[in-house]
């Protein structure tokens, strides 16, 4: 290492430093000189963080949601989750990353999906995981294994899943083992009582998100009777504690319009989420049904409420089928993640149930350099229309190409449904839904317009902001 690069090296440090000391102070004048310090050690952010910066000053959500959350959080998390996840991951683990990729010519993910369980206690309908054994665990020395892999390659963000991954009590000495790492887990939320919150609060560096399904009404019907009582008093409890958390939402044809709405939002954000997640419902798992998808004008209803509702609450949202364009389209292969299951396959994808390569005999490097890997990476974008990034649902025929041409193996019974028995139904859904969203395509991301004027509250309202689109 030569002198200009010790150099920086060093004034990085220094200024992370200055940025952790300055955390307990969120005055608005404070709050904007870490945006400063952002830029400095991470400069091919500048725009970015310009942007946050200019948000902060005009009192926008995004401000709201850094001092509520500076000003809750337990001192384990300001200071673990903001090092591990803010500075460590968001702004230095790029340069990271592409370091390791100049030096060995290959690609690295940004995170990594681990489901080290397939054990639920609840079974709800529609989901891939159900209720199976012990047997079916992920052994935690190969969770250990991928995850030190995994960093070497510079990656440091990882999203635990299932299965209910609180079932796994020893994924707790995971997290405690490599607290320089950040975690967020997909989980139910009723396993989740006092005594594992405080667990939560000291370990400092993983964050629940807790699925719901809409308000009690639709969480009950889909998890079962009491279920949304027992998540809300967890809400409680990890707000009360300081740990951060936040929700994970799925998005059916039978849900679309409370799942999206501001009753709902206003609700999470109040009982403190300061995140949340989008997966429209994808028909896979033992006993996949098509019919509960969302429709292609609910697809474009939830596309305009989510960007509605994230100008309007103090909390970060995501939505993976609605924000292709903020990530250049499908994210799935290893170029920004892939999926590991309890079995140890490596799959392109949490949704994606094939696979060329297990982790008990593979390293995750291998399987970044497989031909089904490689295979989607070199289709992806798979459409200019970001709109649509997905080759399960938007693009299918190029899932049916990727699986003939690599013979991936299915990860579990009747993964291969969503090639044969869905086949009819998502060739018509994909064709609907790029016809209705290339208007909005071009207007707002192609030419930079406008959201259209109409935020729709009720599925009835799209068609007028379809209309008006033409």
């Amino acid at each position: 290492m030569n002198y200009v690069e010790k150099l920086k090296n060093y004034t990085t440090k220094q200024t992370v430093n200055l940025i952790m000391k300055a955390l307990v102070n969120t005055s608005d004048e404070n709050l904007i000189r870490l945006t400063y310090a952002a830029e400095k050690i991470a400069p091919q952010y500048k725009t970015r963080i310009q942007k946050v910066r200019k948000s902060f000053q005009d009192k926008a959500p995004a401000y709201i949601l850094a001092q509520k959350t500076l000003k809750e959080i337990h001192a384990n998390y300001r200071d673990r989750m903001v090092l591990n996840f803010i500075v460590n991951y968001l702004l230095l683990g790029p340069k990271r990353r592409a370091k390791v990729e100049k030096k060995l010519n290959i690609t690295t993910p940004a995170t990594i999906v681990i489901s080290p369980t397939t054990r639920c206690n609840l079974g709800c309908t529609g989901c891939y995981a159900g209720d199976y054994s012990k047997k079916n665990d992920l052994p935690i020395e190969l969770v250990d294994k991928v995850i030190t892999e995994a960093k070497e390659l510079g990656t440091n963000f990882f999203t635990i899943s299932g299965g209910e991954p609180f079932v796994r009590k020893d994924m707790l000495d995971i997290y405690k083992k490599h607290n320089d790492a950040a975690f967020m887990s997909y989980t139910n939320g009723t396993l989740i009582d006092k005594d594992m919150t405080l667990k939560l609060q000291e370990l400092g560096n993983i964050a629940p998100a807790i699925s719901i399904e809409g308000l009690e009404k639709e969480t009950d019907h889909r998890r079962g009777k009491g279920v949304w009582k027992k998540i809300m008093q967890t809400m409680d409890n990890l707000r009360e504690a300081g740990v951060i958390f936040g929700f994970s939402a799925t998005p059916t044809k039978y849900n679309t319009e409370i799942i999206y709405s501001d009753e709902l939002m206003k609700l999470l954000t109040d009982k403190g989420c300061t995140f949340g997640w989008y997966f429209t419902y994808i028909p896979i798992g033992s006993k996949p049904d098509v019919d509960l998808m969302q429709t292609p004008e609910q697809r474009l209803y939830g596309w305009r409420r989510v960007n509605y509702l994230r100008n309007k609450y103090p909390v970060f949202i995501g939505d993976f089928w609605n924000d292709g364009m903020h990530v250049r389209g499908c994210i799935a292969g290893g170029g920004n993640y892939f999926h590991i299951n309890a079995k140890g396959d490596i799959e392109p994808c949490v949704f994606t149930h094939f696979a060329t390569h297990n982790i008990r005999n593979s390293s995750l490097l291998e399987a970044i350099n497989s031909p089904l890997f490689k295979a989607i990476r070199a289709r992806q974008p798979y459409n200019k229309n970001l709109m649509m990034p997905c080759m399960i649902i938007d693009h299918p025929e190029v899932l049916r190409e990727i699986c003939k041409e690599c013979q991936p193996y299915p990860t579990h019974e009747n993964a291969e449904t969503i090639l044969t028995d869905c086949r009819e139904h998502l060739d018509k859904y994909s064709k609907e839904y790029e016809k209705l969203s290339k208007p909005f395509w071009e207007k707002v991301y192609e030419k930079n317009g406008d959201l259209p004027k109409i935020i729709p509250k009720k599925l009835e309202e799209v068609k007028i902001m379809i209309e008006e689109e033409k």
